[in-house]
């Protein structure tokens, strides 16, 4: 598939029935990461750091000097090698104490740069106030010029690989319990059903019972712990219906479509690109003559603006690529497809972001 200037991806997801994992489908409720967070300092920098205007670096330097007994006023710091900034960084669960963590560093003030920056010790809280992770060392922020992953525009954010050390364990009793629920990543009644048979047939009792489309309630068989049984529920393979997606970011000019998406026969007119999409054995007035023949037996009147497929049938992908050899943008391809859906010839979820 090609790219279009960079602005406009097609990718194709094969959507029919699958067989996966159940771990591959679903969360054990309770089994989660939490986001943490904290506020430091990063010093070291060649002159790119928070100007004067950033009151709350200042304060922050003066407040940090007093803890190492050195008093300073505010007023009198005029240094441009230290940046605030925001330490964000996931927890996974069960994190023991010692595990290490990545950790995100994004400057809050006007510094220009935070490249050869290293940030000071900086406690990373939860939610509820507890200190979980403490963060220090050298922040990277990838390579220069584009290259490596990193550009000019975005050296005011970097990371720490590991840079954090985890003080405080989130409990999780999973072992002295009797019962557990799975949570799908999608709501779905059917796959919740399937999942539901699947177990209670895989264990040969009724270890499973769905209580709505996404919920599935688990009751551990006699002579197991709950960690063995977890462990036995995650590796089964249950066959559920991937459902039918169409994603599509507008600042960006990214869709990403289902392979298989049919679009039902339609007329569309935007602005001066007018399409018709009829299955090519009800169509009587294409000029053969005057197509161009694409992939997937799809081709293009280019007089009459027709696209028709050979089999009777037409997909999200194939208007897209016929778009695209009309010389459409992808701004209007994407308003096509989202007129499309509107129309109710595309049947398939669309979600916009």
């Amino acid at each position: 598939m090609k790219l279009i200037k960079g602005f406009f991806i097609l990718l194709f997801l094969i959507t029919s029935l699958n067989a996966e994992k159940i771990r591959e489908i679903a969360n054990i409720i309770g089994v989660r990461e939490n986001q943490i967070i904290g506020y430091g300092l990063v010093v070291g920098l060649n002159g790119t750091g928070d100007g004067s205007s950033s009151a709350f670096t200042i304060q922050s330097m003066s407040n940090l000097l007093q803890t190492v007994g050195v008093k300073i006023d505010p007023k009198d710091i005029k240094s441009k090698n230290v940046a605030a900034v925001m330490v964000t960084a996931t927890l996974p669960p069960f994190a023991r104490q010692g595990d290490r963590l990545d950790v995100t560093i994004s400057s809050i003030g006007d510094a220009k740069s935070l490249e050869g920056g290293t940030l000071l010790m900086t406690a990373l809280k939860g939610v509820d106030g507890n200190i979980y992770a403490l963060s220090q060392g050298a922040v990277t922020i990838g390579g220069k010029n584009g290259k490596g992953g990193g550009t000019k525009n975005h050296t005011t954010a970097g990371a720490i690989f590991n840079g954090a050390i985890v003080e405080k364990e989130i409990a999780y009793d999973i072992y002295n319990r009797n019962f557990a629920s799975l949570s799908l990543k999608t709501s779905n009644f059917s796959t919740a059903m399937s999942v539901q048979e699947r177990l209670n047939k895989h264990f040969d009792s009724k270890v499973a019972v769905a209580i709505d489309p996404r919920t599935i309630r688990l009751m551990k068989p006699s002579g197991e712990s709950m960690v063995e049984f977890l462990a036995k529920v995650l590796e089964v393979d249950v066959e559920y219906q991937k459902e039918e997606k169409i994603v599509i970011n507008e600042k960006t000019g990214t869709i990403v479509s289902g392979i298989n998406i049919e679009v039902d026969p339609v007329v569309i007119t935007h602005g001066d690109i007018t399409i018709k999409i009829t299955p090519r054995n009800n169509l009587n007035d294409l000029n053969q003559q005057n197509s161009v023949d694409m992939k997937d037996g799809v081709s293009i009147g280019i007089e009459e603006n027709i696209l028709n497929m050979q089999e009777g049938k037409i997909t999200v992908a194939n208007i897209a690529r016929a778009l695209h050899k009309l010389g459409a943008k992808p701004k209007d391809i994407i308003s096509i497809i989202e007129n499309i859906k509107r129309a109710g010839a595309i049947r398939a979820k669309l979600e916009v972001i």
